[in-house]
């Protein structure tokens, strides 16, 4: 009941500033890797706000966190973002998590509040990091198709491999070009 009081009296306070000030990472589509270093970045070029505040980490289920856990007693402002390390929040893999920027000297009174998130267990991707292994892997399977297509040998049903002559043409200028390479170099 205290912890429900508690995080509703922060959602209320949080909610007369979210208008001007708000926490941009983490949130429902940037999520924490547990155990890892983690990024924290806020809308801090606003008017109305602070120069300083505690950065704080809760959750919804009591089971998980009962009260918000202070991670950063005084963070500057200007700073806009700043990195989260493993020693600062290592909370477990789980979902529901928010954190809170408030008052350096009284921690109910709320300046902004992220969006749910998650924090997913160790070895997991970051966002980006997903995006950029989605196109590496899009890449790897269009090369792989191109070099599958380019193919230049064969089986000639005697378990020997054959080679198609254009092959050999190819070959042979590269050779050709290596080498001359290597003359220009020496002299």
């Amino acid at each position: 009941m205290q912890t429900r009081t508690f995080a509703l009296s922060l959602l209320a306070a949080a909610s007369l500033v979210a208008a001007q000030f708000k926490v941009t990472t983490p949130s429902s589509s940037n999520w924490w890797v547990a155990r890892s270093t983690n990024i924290l970045e806020w809308t801090c070029r606003e008017s109305g706000a602070p120069a300083q505040f505690t950065v704080l980490i809760g959750n919804s289920d009591p089971t998980i966190l009962v009260q918000p856990l202070a991670i950063i007693a005084q963070q500057n402002n200007f700073d806009c973002s700043i990195i989260i390390t493993q020693d600062q929040a290592n909370q477990a893999a789980g979902q529901g998590y928010q954190v809170y920027l408030a008052n350096p000297l009284n921690n109910t009174d709320v300046y902004a509040v992220s969006e749910p998130f998650e924090i997913k267990p160790l070895g997991s991707l970051y966002p980006s990091q997903q995006a950029a292994a989605a196109s590496s892997a899009a890449a790897a399977a269009s090369a792989s198709a191109a070099t599958t297509s380019g193919t230049s040998s064969s089986s000639n049903g005697s378990g020997a491999l054959s080679v198609r002559p254009g092959v050999i043409g190819g070959m042979a200028a590269g050779v050709v070009g290596l080498v001359g390479g290597m003359v220009a170099t020496m002299l």
